[in-house]
């Protein structure tokens, strides 16, 4: 069998096939893992994958055939045995005796649960009698780019049967459900021996009698569309009707889209806090720079797993591309418009499509939004959403590209369209999400997010839901401290709070990774511990770049971006009991350590009409797992009260009212309190130290 394709990836290895011991399940599995990772198959959460099994029966201790299928909600670049529905095929098959026809859709689905012969199943999904009715042993079904050109172009039967004749079969549109299952059986019947069918505007069915067989199947006919396709596009040379406009530099694309970015985040946000991503690929690049740009974006996508991610179609900015945006009230008063006018047009489509039972109208704000010269954003309610419904545009894209090669792209009818977004099955699997933690839909900035309190401050934002950049001026340290994040969740930068051009790339890196910024927690810093005379002027110097001006530049550039945003914001200062308390030998640290404690306040005055609110967290005796314990600082203190340097965590325990050990991951239950609870609280000073009477503020 060939093993060599120009257009998708051959990841099949025979050595893990031999060790799968030809069991079928896991077979199915492996499968599916290595179909999910090339997105010109498939992208996260598009597709399903089938395998069908003979299992003795608890009941009747006879063999049974069983269907395993990825489960509702799953990703078969992903899927694990946890994420697949396991269902008798007879029962399934059986369903069509009481099947009633299109209007019985919904209680088909409930019915299901009564096929299922493993307990431990997922929900299954709206796709399984797909699957069930057709008597393959190994079924895939996928949404590769170049098949659904073919399915989208406006003679997609026509061309089908050029390029495959008889080989392959044609079932026009039709929303998922079982007479779409029947549809396929039909076809199978009336075309006995093809490899496949192609739905219109949906996507390819293939199949095989071992999940190799299968697998190479998939991607034999999916290599012979996109040659096809590679070939028309050759032969025309021009692609979506020729370049309209130059793109800028990268440096200058990525400059202004994170300028740009909060602004976007802002009017997204109107009726909830959106995340963002930005990208300017090749593929995004020659779309939304072409002549055609403004005629194909509005038809809409055409694949349902398109729209469902990235809205029926997505809104292009009226910018140049060498506009100056750097005023944001200028540019948000030149914006503004657009957005309205984006949110009626969604607002009368779903009002002329909506039926007596559908569910409410969801957020009217765009998903994807186009900046020609620029770039793609894309917004929604967390990272990975809003990354994935960016893959899904872009494969919307290389759709509209094959069919405009190949014929002439169609999109799905509005009300098609309209019928699957607020399908009520849709609306119960997105009540079934898990609930949002307290922080999703946060982006924070952490500085001295290598280790210790910084650390742990860092990883309790990420634990309650927060996107967080983690900065620090120390790589292993931060390598170390996000091996175990992917980038949708935390990411790290260089970052030396004493410049201000490491400031404005760190802030830039958030925007364009997230979107804009919520939180900003300045917890870099470093202490010297010194008798005035042995106080140099570079360590008064270094205590304050870091502590104080650090702070400074850090929440003064930080603030332009939330005013950027207009959805208010959170600043939080790690000072320190020294900072209210005269200790003995620390007049450099003390010093800087109250300035940031004023600073605070002064700010907490000054930003509480943008809904910003400015606090401090005070800790005390962090030394277990505090990098500043780890140098002279620790020597000095245990010297300053005459102990030995081992003997200072249950010192400064014992001097506590509590009596208690404190730890980083307390500070850290500090700074929540403030970011996520405490919502009405500004100017405020928390102490973390176990019950400093001497450092109690009133």
């Amino acid at each position: 069998m060939k093993t060599t394709f120009q257009h998708v990836n051959y990841y099949w290895d025979k050595k893990k096939e031999k060790d799968l011991k030809n069991d079928q399940i896991e077979l199915f599995l492996y499968r599916s893992n290595i179909l999910g990772k090339d997105l010109r198959i498939t992208n996260y959460g598009g597709g399903n994958t089938s395998c069908k099994t003979i299992e003795k029966d608890p009941l009747t201790n006879e063999e049974v055939e069983v269907m395993w299928v990825k489960g509702s909600g799953g990703d078969i670049g992903t899927l694990t045995r946890q994420g697949i529905a396991g269902l008798y095929t007879k029962r399934l098959r059986d369903l069509k005796k009481v099947y009633k026809g299109l209007h019985d859709e919904d209680r088909m689905v409930s019915l299901f649960n009564h096929c299922i012969y493993d307990l431990n199943s997922k929900a299954p999904s709206i796709d399984t009698p797909l699957h069930g009715l057709l008597p393959f042993k190994h079924i895939d079904h996928l949404h590769p780019d170049a098949l659904i050109a073919i399915a989208a172009a406006k003679d997609g039967e026509k061309i089908v049967k050029e390029i495959w004749g008889d080989t392959m079969g044609w079932v026009p549109w039709q929303r998922p459900g079982f007479d779409l299952a029947l549809q396929l059986e039909k076809c199978l019947n009336d075309n006995p021996g093809i490899r496949g069918i192609v739905l219109g505007s949906h996507g390819l069915f293939t199949w095989g009698d071992t999940s190799y067989e299968c697998y190479i199947n998939s991607l034999e006919v999916i290599e012979t569309a996109s040659e096809y396709i590679h070939q028309k596009i050759k032969k025309n040379n021009t692609v979506f009707g020729g370049e309209k406009i130059q793109s800028l530099s990268k440096k200058e694309r990525l400059e202004k889209a994170a300028l740009l970015a909060p602004v976007l985040r802002g009017l997204c946000s109107s009726e909830n806090q959106m995340i963002g991503h930005f990208t300017d690929n090749d593929a995004v690049m020659e779309f939304i720079n072409s002549n055609d740009l403004l005629r194909l974006a509005p038809m809409g996508t055409s694949c349902p797993d398109h729209f469902l991610r990235t809205k029926i179609q997505p809104l292009v900015l009226d910018l140049e591309t060498n506009e100056d945006i750097s005023n944001t009230g200028d540019i948000v008063k030149k914006l503004t418009p657009s957005f309205e006018k984006y949110r009626q047009e969604y607002k009368e489509y779903y009002e002329q499509c909506k039926h007596k039972n559908s569910p409410a109208m969801r957020d009217p704000n765009p998903v994807i939004i186009i900046y020609p010269g620029i770039g793609m954003f894309s917004f929604a309610k967390n990272k990975q959403t809003a990354r994935v419904a960016s893959e899904f545009y872009i494969n919307a894209i290389n759709v509209m590209k094959g069919a405009e090669a190949i014929s002439e792209y169609t999109s799905l009818p509005r009300q098609e369209a309209f019928d699957i977004e607020y399908w009520l099955l849709e609306e119960a699997k997105l009540q079934r999400m898990p609930k949002e933690k307290p922080l999703s839909r946060k982006i924070a900035l952490v500085t001295g997010a290598g280790g210790g309190i910084g650390k742990a401050i860092a990883d309790k934002l990420v634990k309650e839901g927060a996107n967080v950049i983690f900065a620090d001026i120390v790589e292993n340290r931060l390598r170390e401290a996000t091996k175990s994040y992917n980038k949708d969740i935390g990411s790290y930068i260089l970052c030396d709070v004493t410049k201000e051009e490491d400031i404005k790339n760190a802030l830039n890196k958030t925007c364009l990774d997230y979107g804009g910024i919520d939180i900003v927690i300045h917890s870099a810093g470093l202490a010297i511990s010194n008798p005035i005379e042995q106080t140099s002027r570079e360590d008064w110097d270094t205590l304050q770049n870091v502590l104080v001006k650090g702070q400074f530049e850090l929440i003064k550039q930080a603030v332009s971006v939330m005013r950027k945003q207009q959805l208010g914001g959170n600043i939080v200062s790690i000072a320190s009991k020294n900072g209210l308390v005269s200790g003995p030998n620390n007049v450099g640290y003390g010093t800087a350590k109250a300035a940031q404690q004023h600073m605070v306040r002064l700010l907490a005055a000054e930003l509480a009409k943008d809904k910003i609110r400015v606090n401090t967290v005070n800790p005390d005796g962090v030394i277990i797992g505090s990098k500043i314990w780890e140098g002279d600082w620790a020597e000095g203190r245990a010297k300053t009260y005459g102990i030995d340097v081992k003997d200072l965590p249950a010192h400064y325990a014992k001097r506590n009212l509590l009596n208690e050990i404190i730890y980083p991951e307390d500070i850290a239950n500090g700074v929540f309190a403030l970011v996520a609870i405490l919502h009405k609280s500004t100017g405020n000073s928390i102490n973390v130290d176990g019950g400093m009477a001497s450092a109690f503020v009133r």
